[in-house]
């Protein structure tokens, strides 16, 4: 069956471009649980930022500690308001020459702009280059196999560093980004295959999107089943799992995208008040959602609340697993107790513990 896109399902979806199906989405989640599948994220935005001074200049206007950086590495990082909110969270590739940032769909100008601004006399040269590259994600656990008829190496499994406890002691956190992805070059293409959580992304040209996917010879799943991936994986995406005021610990990106010893960046305060008491105001749960009978789950952003309508949190994304059954990510108030009855759109809801 042909793809079956997002927006015509959801037209207000920033995935709206991307196929959404390709005729049986349950059949791709196994896919991708099981063995491999490739989805086309190439929606997504890619900045490319080449220059001497890269590294040093993302290291200080960032999360993450990129001036360490390796070529052929990949880390992911944000970069805050002035109070710690998250305004964007991009992942990372260095490729020896370019640093590479793929974000969320149609976030690039935005971070284009703040990072335009933030020049001066440094020796780099911010682009959008989404017209040109397109961003492929072979997902499962066969995806690093996969990934070798295309020329690419061996990739390692993502090397995270866990945060250290509150008021710990200077020199905890090593002197490096504290994710580290393994990345390899794509012989013939330019692009590049970079290790992370849930599988493999390739950057490749977009006048080679269709030869790679071909070469792969993989299933092609939607990006439905890639969400639903990442929604049992409990990995938070911006303007989904956030809003304004989302803290990088409340989503847990403190692993993954901060470096808690790296020195001043903008919010960087906040980001260790926040750590050092130990308690952000709101956590990412897992949610059960019971009594959801169509295949049409509460929308982004939906509310949480308690028996009586009180609201504690909100839904970010919420989807049919094939395992699972209904579920969603929510932010909830870290006051609200695992066993606490929760009602989402008139359904009940129920906290899934983590083990």
């Amino acid at each position: 069956m042909s793809a079956v896109p997002v927006g015509l399902l959801d037209p207000t979806s920033p995935d709206a471009p991307a196929a959404a199906h390709f005729g049986d989405p349950l059949r791709e989640q196994r896919t991708l649980a099981s063995a491999v599948g490739v989805v086309d994220r190439s929606h997504r935005g890619v900045l490319a930022v080449p220059g001497a001074d890269r590294l040093t200049w993302l290291h200080s206007l960032t999360t993450q500690h990129v001036s360490t950086l390796a070529p052929h590495q990949g880390t992911e990082l944000l970069v805050l308001s002035p109070h710690g909110h998250i305004e964007h969270h991009a992942m990372v590739t260095d490729d020896g020459a370019t640093t590479w940032l793929d974000v969320e769909p149609g976030a690039a100008p935005e971070l284009l702009a703040f990072l335009d601004r933030m020049r001066f006399m440094m020796r780099v040269e911010p682009a959008d280059a989404t017209a040109g590259w397109a961003l492929l994600s072979l997902a499962g656990p066969a995806a690093p196999e996969a990934v070798a008829v295309l020329g690419a190496g061996t990739l390692r499994d993502p090397d995270v560093v866990a945060p250290p406890g509150p008021k710990f002691a200077a020199g905890s956190v090593p002197v490096r980004p504290t994710s580290g992805y393994d990345v390899s070059p794509l012989p013939g293409t330019g692009g590049w295959a970079r290790r992370g959580t849930l599988g493999v992304d390739l950057l490749v040209p977009r006048a080679a999107r269709d030869d790679v996917l071909a070469t792969l010879a993989v299933p092609r799943c939607g990006v439905w089943a890639y969400e639903a991936l990442r929604v049992a994986a409990r990995v938070p995406r911006l303007g989904f799992e956030t809003d304004h005021r989302t803290l990088p610990a409340e989503v847990g990106w403190l692993a993954a995208a901060v470096h808690l010893e790296k020195g001043c960046y903008r919010g960087q305060e906040t980001v260790a008040r926040v750590h050092h008491l130990g308690r952000p105001p709101r956590r990412l749960v897992l949610l059960h959602l019971d009594g959801v009978s169509t295949d049409h789950p509460p929308p982004r952003h939906t509310p949480v609340t308690t028996p009586d309508g009180r609201a504690v949190g909100f839904v970010g994304t919420a989807l049919r697993h094939f395992e699972l059954g209904m579920v969603a990510l929510a932010l909830l108030r870290r006051s609200v107790p695992d066993d606490a009855p929760l009602r989402v759109a008139g359904a009940a809801a129920a906290v899934d513990a983590e083990l």
